[in-house]
């Protein structure tokens, strides 16, 4: 069987994790979600970075041995894996005996085939970067990266032949042209390996830091972070520089396909790893995949500023599969992105609610209403049936290309276009106008092909969603999510039982409370707004009085009553009398609309009826939910029944 081996970076036991970490790690899983979804063995990588200069000085200003510290502080790592629903593989701490033992064997096989040597050794050395650097590297006469102070400093020290491979991976790079994506940071790498490439210092002496993987030749000293970090790729799979040691299946483990690293630590991984790779005979991953940075509120991501996102407070504020799906979506892979809450509220309820949501919703609700629950029969094709048919081989032809070049963002687009057009072909073939004309073969294949988009749509969507996508198959009578028959409208079996149930994504009318209260503790107070100066109101001609009871033309004019067609309908979660209806008035979104006539109508009697809004009606709370309008209904006390237009009225259409 095919395999695809993915790997995150090990990430650094210095803090808890943020948004930034769930990204990476969510990334990997779901690319390795739809190479097993295509048959291949999946394998994912992760785990935590524990030694080095960095976690001694965060261990002791705790008060705490480096050991108790990276215990304690790698768990929070491991823990946030099956909160945001990823199956990793494998997670590797670089303090495990594996991992240690392994490294200092490489150490020994390199010393003997002389790649290793001391050398006196004095330059800049950076304690944030835990790295010497030269003084043409500096800028400002501080650390490159970090932008923090350097230190002078002069030792001995044992190097790696880094210098000997620089040819060998200039011309990889040139031979390999999807190496490094994306093609921006390949193109950065190339201007770094420009410049003389040196050897590589990789160790720290123990009387200045001493938490580390000893040099087994020579105890004064501890290995480099990065070079006993970055080995952790190939010691998880079971590698030894002795065959004789080797796991019998490594040669099947590596290259990797895809390592993917944060852009910060692409020269590492590519100059770095890479080398080292050569000098064990081994190649470099099949493609070095460097992502871009979240901002957060326009803001980078501070501790001390005090706005990092926590995994956990998303997941149980908005659901593990709509947080994945944000972060999959909203920036195309290797771009840098922002987060925002108020840009989630938006994502979730335009893509998840009003597009995927109300398609399944609609489509199930009106199978059970008018067809007995069951899907229907296909019928014989009509023009825009093809259309509709035609786009859903595109769309996996499409998705599929994106997912295998590493672009969740861009697959989920692609699919976005079906799961539009398959909201627009009920809009289109109105079946509830065929229900009550009594064409029931046409019906029975319209939502058939209804339910067909939902069936691809879930497929499509499992690397992402995977328990979103589930629940949407078992509502279709599935046992699960396939890729069989996803190019064609025609993989569900007639008479096959399906259920509605609860909607898929409910739409979120307001940020939820845990996420305001977060947002209140970061938001500095705000000024009291600045009155507007008052307008002198023009003196008017009078008027004859109306009559008791009445109202004047000008006051009827104001009222703004327009056609809206109901694209879902549920039950309020506070009130037995209320239904909250999500209605299409002709606008970019469908509106969300609170109406008092639970007494009179089922929410599944509601889907695809027109109605009449009060389109410029103040948007108003009304138990816990806005309602941006009113639906014009029958009857005083009692509702006695909706008013709707007579005849085919488009949504938004003025009324008068």
């Amino acid at each position: 069987m095919a395999r695809f081996y993915v790997t995150t970076p090990i990430y650094y036991v210095n803090a808890v994790p943020h948004v930034g970490h769930a990204y990476t790690t969510t990334a990997a899983d779901v690319l390795r979600r739809w190479h097993s979804l295509n048959g291949q063995a999946g394998f994912l990588l992760t785990g935590t970075d524990e030694h080095g200069q960095k976690v001694l000085e965060a261990a002791n200003a705790r008060g705490l041995s480096p050991r108790a510290h990276v215990d304690e502080l790698s768990e929070p790592f491991k823990a946030l894996l099956p909160v945001l629903d990823i199956e990793a593989t494998d997670f590797i701490r670089t303090t495990e005996r594996r991992h240690t033992e392994v490294v200092q064997a490489v150490l020994t096989w390199l010393k003997e085939r002389g790649d290793l040597y001391t050398a006196d050794y004095e330059g800049w050395y950076s304690t944030s970067s835990e790295r010497f650097w030269t003084e043409k590297d500096l800028v400002d006469g501080k650390c490159p990266e970090s932008g923090t102070a350097v230190e002078w400093i002069t030792e001995k020290n044992w190097f790696f032949k880094m210098s000997k491979y620089a040819d060998r991976l200039r011309a990889w790079i040139d031979e390999h042209p999807d190496f490094i994506r994306p093609e921006s940071r390949r193109n950065e790498v190339l201007g770094y390996l420009r410049k003389e490439v040196g050897d590589l210092c990789i160790s720290r002496p123990k009387s200045r830091m001493a938490w580390g993987i000893e040099f087994p030749f020579d105890p004064e000293y501890v290995v480099y972070v990065w070079f006993d970090a970055l080995l952790n790729y190939i010691t998880a799979r079971g590698y030894h520089p002795d065959p004789a040691h080797r796991a019998a299946d490594f040669s099947e483990s590596w290259p990797a396909d895809l390592q993917l690293v944060g852009k910060d630590i692409l020269t590492t991984h590519a100059v770095y790893w890479s080398t080292m790779l050569f000098a064990l005979g081994l190649e470099p991953a099949r493609c070095l995949f460097a992502h871009g940075w979240w901002t957060v509120e326009g803001n980078k991501m501070s501790k001390s500023v005090g706005n990092v996102v926590d995994p956990h407070l998303l997941v149980e504020s908005y659901g593990v599969d709509a947080v994945r799906y944000f972060l999959m979506r909203e920036i195309a892979f290797g771009s840098d992105g922002d987060f925002s809450h108020q840009a989630f509220l938006l994502r979730y309820n335009a893509d998840l609610a009003n597009d995927l949501g109300n398609l399944a919703h609609r489509a199930l609700t009106m199978t059970r209403k008018w067809l007995g629950s069951q899907t229907p029969a296909l019928d014989a094709p009509t023009e825009g049936d093809a259309a509709l048919e035609a786009l859903a081989a595109t769309t996996l032809a499409e998705v599929s290309r994106h997912y295998d070049d590493h672009q969740p963002s861009k697959a989920l687009e692609a699919l976005w276009v079906l799961v539009s057009a398959g909201n627009k072909y009920i809009d289109t073939q109105q079946p509830w106008a065929l229900n009550r004309e009594g064409r029931s073969e046409r019906l029975a294949g319209v939502m058939r092909r209804c339910l067909e988009v939902c069936r691809i749509a879930a497929a499509l969507l499992a690397p992402v969603c995977p328990g979103k996508a589930q629940e949407l198959a078992e509502k279709l009578g599935q046992t699960g999510v396939s890729l069989d028959r996803c190019g064609t409208l025609d993989g569900l079996v007639a008479g096959t039982p399906v259920e509605p149930g609860q909607p898929l994504f409910p739409r979120l009318q307001e940020l939820p409370a845990a996420v305001t209260a977060a947002l209140g503790a970061l938001a500095p107070a705000e000024a009291a707004p600045t009155p507007a100066p008052k307008k002198k109101k023009k003196k008017s001609k009078s008027k004859a009085p109306l009559p008791e009871g009445t109202i004047g033309i000008e006051d009827f004019g104001k009222v703004q009553l327009r056609a809206g067609r109901v694209l879902a309908a549920e039950a309020h979660p506070k009130a037995d009398r209320l239904l909250v209806l999500s209605v299409d008035v002709g606008e970019e979104r469908p509106r969300s609309i609170v109406a008092g006539i639970a007494s009179r109508y089922r929410p599944d009697e509601l889907v695809g009826r027109t109605v009449v809004v009060v389109a410029n009606l103040a948007p108003a709370r009304l138990r816990g939910i806005t309602s941006e309008g009113m639906v014009l209904a029958a009857g005083a006390k009692e509702v006695l029944g909706l008013v709707s237009p007579e005849g085919d009225v488009p949504p938004g259409t003025v009324i008068r």
